[in-house]
């Protein structure tokens, strides 16, 4: 990011580097209603509003370098109070996915090429994930009015298939009972899929649109395997 206090020729600056961007920028009339919704503006002095302006001006590679596209959530609180209906989000995906891959902050990367190569995040073999889920399955039936629980692993037919966040089977086990008691209560016809099951499609955060395809077409392969035609995708 340049410092606030340098000066740029405006004239040096490509204005249609990014016109082909189906983001409507230059609609933008620098409202502030995006910056005063946007759950993280001001981390680093962020702004919604300055990011917005500056792929209008066409200052590549300073919307590469900073970390603003990083820090927005995606949350999309700011498109949807847009007077202009300015596509935020969809403009900081396309931003991210500038970013050299090598250079994607924290574990997203290397998380996106361990699920491409294993199937989830984690990188966890098919045998550790059945006994993760079998083991809570187990705790649930020690509960009263869960007696005989079983989670349907691989369930042909069933009326739903679900995924699973990767956290859920590494720090978050005790979460996965909330669905599957609601299931089980419901009285719903449920499956979990043991291979592809990732729910958590980092394709999509860091803006590499194909490895998002190739991870959403792997759970709709499961639902075909399975033969499930509704699906529960948490994340």
């Amino acid at each position: 990011m340049n410092d606030m206090n340098t000066t740029i020729d405006l004239s040096a600056l490509d204005h249609d580097r990014f016109k082909s961007w189906p983001n409507d920028q230059d609609y933008c009339v620098t409202c502030g209603l995006c910056s005063s919704d946007c759950p993280a503006s001001g981390i680093d002095d962020f702004d919604p509003r300055k990011l917005v302006r500056m792929v209008g001006l066409g200052m590549k590679d300073e919307i590469i370098e900073t970390r603003w596209s990083w820090v927005c959530t995606l949350c999309g609180k700011c498109q949807n109070v847009c007077p202009m209906g300015v596509q935020i989000p969809s403009m900081v995906r396309q931003i991210r996915s500038m970013r050299d891959r090598d250079a994607t902050p924290g574990i997203l990367h290397k998380g996106l090429e361990t699920a491409i190569q294993s199937g989830n995040n984690l990188g966890l073999p098919r045998e550790d994930f059945i006994f993760i889920l079998e083991d809570v399955a187990e705790e649930i039936a020690e509960e009263p009015g869960f007696e005989g629980f079983k989670v349907p692993i691989d369930k042909q037919g069933a009326g739903l298939l679900t995924t699973i966040h990767n956290k859920l089977v590494n720090t978050h086990t005790e979460d996965l009972k909330h669905w599957w008691k609601i299931f089980h209560a419901a009285g719903e016809d449920w499956t979990v899929s043991s291979i592809n099951w990732e729910g958590t499609n980092w394709g999509y955060f860091t803006g590499d649109d194909e490895r998002m395809k190739i991870m959403t077409e792997r759970i709709v392969e499961q639902m075909d395997r399975l033969e499930v035609k509704n699906l529960l995708w948490p994340e």
